[in-house]
């Protein structure tokens, strides 16, 4: 049996949770997230907690067993907590701006400044000129955003420039042997 999808989801205070067949809807004091569970998945509330329970003990099920458990929970953190992702910046004359909460202005070494919008539910910070926070509600939202940007200059490996995560190990490469 799934361990991850048979662990019941905690409900905090302030988070309020309603239930229409396998589509859920969690509302917190950061916004409201809905969702439809994959693969015939049922969920009911128990007290102030949410079971995920599978309609079958196919391999299939089982898969999306653990799955929709964690989307589940990751709604239920992301209208209390929220969550963020933190990219740095590497190189000489690479730099962020911020226009707005929902614009970002990157000078990566390109020819021009490259801008980059947040979707809806997304919000970035710039801290310092080598920091960048990708902030939301939605998990997957704010991993591919900060993913979008992190493809626009990958880290190189041979002098490590580049927009990287903060704890990111790029692994080097030795350049040209010298004669």
């Amino acid at each position: 049996m799934s361990r991850v999808g048979k662990t019941p989801v905690p409900i905090p205070s302030g988070v309020e949770v309603s239930i229409s067949g396998s589509v859920v809807e969690v509302k917190g004091p950061k916004g409201t997230l809905s969702r439809e569970l994959p693969g015939g998945l049922t969920i009911h509330q128990e007290g102030d907690e949410l079971v995920v329970e599978r309609p079958d003990d196919q391999r299939e099920s089982k898969a999306l067993h653990g799955l929709g458990r964690s989307l589940v929970n990751n709604m239920v953190i992301g209208v209390s907590q929220g969550f963020t992702k933190e990219l740095e910046i590497v190189g000489v004359g690479y730099r962020a701006n911020a226009k707005g909460k929902n614009t970002l202005e990157l000078m990566l070494g390109f020819s021009h400044p490259v801008e980059v919008s947040a979707p809806d539910g997304v919000e970035f910070d710039v801290p310092q000129q080598t920091q960048i926070i990708v902030s939301g509600i939605d998990k997957q939202q704010v991993g591919q955003v900060a993913a979008d940007i992190r493809a626009i200059r990958k880290p190189e490996p041979y002098k490590g420039k580049g927009v990287r995560y903060v704890g990111e190990h790029v692994i080097r490469k030795a350049g040209k042997a010298a004669k």
